[in-house]
């Protein structure tokens, strides 16, 4: 007979950008290119990382507010045309973070399904997942271009539902305060990559039951989690 996995997830979903690959620079450079374009001063990079994992138009808003949704829409497209110029050249790099590859590996199980829910759209999660040959791995994929994003629960509702787990078998891996009110607003358990763009204290603000430092911790936090999973 088959062993069950050491916890109680049937379903592991994971963010992207910042917890999976390491691709600040790229969105980085893209947004300063499409700021540019519009004649705008370059963005503030570090409230650039701040704002990723959210859909591209919310984070465009949110970086300028002062906006109206023209420009948002423009800068929207901009973005979009440049980071399309950037993942087109060889040197383009969204490295996956050290330990990642491992770490799927170490939580493989035949009873255990795996997900991604990203702020990304579609074409660029395959094209990211296909850099780095990890399509294979995931079961359900769900993406701000067709949910609502992020803190929104959709993503997440329908991961479950495609993969038959109840918000009880779920946990969500992620490495923003978005990520965290996502699963919050799922039903579902979280988990802080602290080696992505914001800040651990912020994840645990934001609800995580656990933060880990390293993606080889997160099989001893989804065990915790099983021990006492009403403690954070």
């Amino acid at each position: 007979m088959q062993a069950p996995p050491p916890h109680r997830f049937r379903l592991i979903v994971f963010d992207c950008d910042g917890t999976l690959v390491d691709s600040q620079h790229g969105i980085v450079a893209a947004m300063t290119t499409a700021w540019r374009a519009h004649g705008l001063a370059d963005p503030d990079p570090a409230a650039v990382r701040g704002v990723v994992g959210l859909s591209l138009e919310t984070a465009v808003a949110a970086l300028l507010p002062a906006g109206d949704a023209a420009t948002h829409s423009g800068l929207a497209a901009a973005y979009r045309a440049a980071f399309l110029t950037l993942r087109a050249r060889p040197e383009h790099e969204e490295p996956l973070f050290p330990g990642v590859r491992a770490a799927l590996a170490a939580l493989d199980h035949p009873a255990v399904r795996f997900g991604i829910a990203t702020g990304k759209g579609r074409r660029g999660l395959l094209a990211t997942l296909e850099r780095h040959d990890l399509v294979h791995r995931f079961a359900t994929l769900q993406t701000a271009d067709a949910c609502p994003g992020k803190p929104h629960p959709e993503m997440l509702h329908r991961a479950m539902s495609e993969t038959g787990a109840a918000p009880g078998e779920t946990v969500l891996v992620g490495d923003t305060t978005f990520d965290m009110e996502m699963a919050a607003n799922a039903g579902t358990a979280a988990i802080g990559a602290g080696w992505g763009y914001h800040e651990p204290a912020a994840l645990r603000s934001a609800g995580a039951d656990r933060v880990v430092a390293r993606p080889a911790d997160l099989a001893a936090a989804l065990q915790s989690l099983k021990e006492n999973p009403a403690c954070a």
